[in-house]
């Protein structure tokens, strides 16, 4: 027979086994039923249209951050030198 200690209590670790899996059974149950349970009700996966058209647009956002990135980057160097 094996003993985990947890704190001042001895417990065997078979009790804290079952413990930890009704904890995480009772929190699975809830899952949908919270403030979030509307919206993972209406949630669905994405048409090849929607996901083409979101990596479309993250991309172009990645290009527009990197081009202005690029441009502080440019006139920090080259700017100074006018001065």
């Amino acid at each position: 027979m094996y003993w985990v200690y947890l704190g001042r209590r001895k417990m065997r670790v078979e009790a804290k086994a079952e413990e930890i899996q009704d904890t995480l059974e009772s929190r699975s149950r809830n899952l949908g039923k919270g403030k979030y349970g509307r919206i993972l009700k209406m949630a669905h996966t994405p048409t090849r249209e929607e996901y083409k058209k979101t990596c479309y647009i993250a991309a172009l956002g990645i290009v527009v951050l990197g081009a202005v990135g690029f441009a502080i980057m440019w006139i920090m160097t080259y700017l100074p030198t006018y001065f």
